[in-house]
């Protein structure tokens, strides 16, 4: 058995996360010692290195409880697993498309900037006034943040 400060530890993730992933319930409550401290399994280690995979793979928490799910039913059909990380795949693309354009955008913004005063720095006046950007990223991109 594991304290939460080992499990912490041992999985890579803060023991704030943990307590939360318990607490919205993609991690069972822990067990108690005979001095209230969390005592944690294999399992739940398990589960939590699958969660922070996930997550380093950019799945939000709703799809990880869906694909948690799933893996608490070996014998089905993986084809809703499939679904859930094909609709990852695309998210990830749209992010890169995105991201693609803002590179885009900073690296013109850069180049047209006669390095000057401030005064004159183009990248200080494109910040200033999104109309001198060339391409429309102000909505979709809050989401990359």
């Amino acid at each position: 058995m594991l304290t939460i400060g080992k499990l912490s530890k041992t999985a890579g993730v803060k023991v704030p996360t943990i307590r939360y992933y318990e607490e919205i319930g993609l991690l069972p409550e822990a067990e108690r010692s005979a001095g209230n401290q969390r005592l944690y399994g294999t399992a739940t280690m398990d589960r939590l290195s699958f969660i922070r995979h996930a997550r380093d793979l950019g799945f939000t928490l709703e799809a990880i409880r869906d694909l948690l799910s799933l893996s608490d039913t070996p014998d089905q059909s993986c084809a809703a697993a499939d679904q859930i990380a094909k609709a990852q795949l695309v998210a990830v693309r749209d992010r890169l498309v995105r991201l693609r354009a803002l590179e885009v955008e900073l690296e013109r913004m850069i180049a047209q900037c006669a390095q000057g005063t401030i005064a004159d720095c183009h990248v200080i006046k494109v910040l200033g006034n999104h109309d001198l950007c060339s391409h429309e990223h102000n909505q979709k991109d809050q989401a990359v943040q």
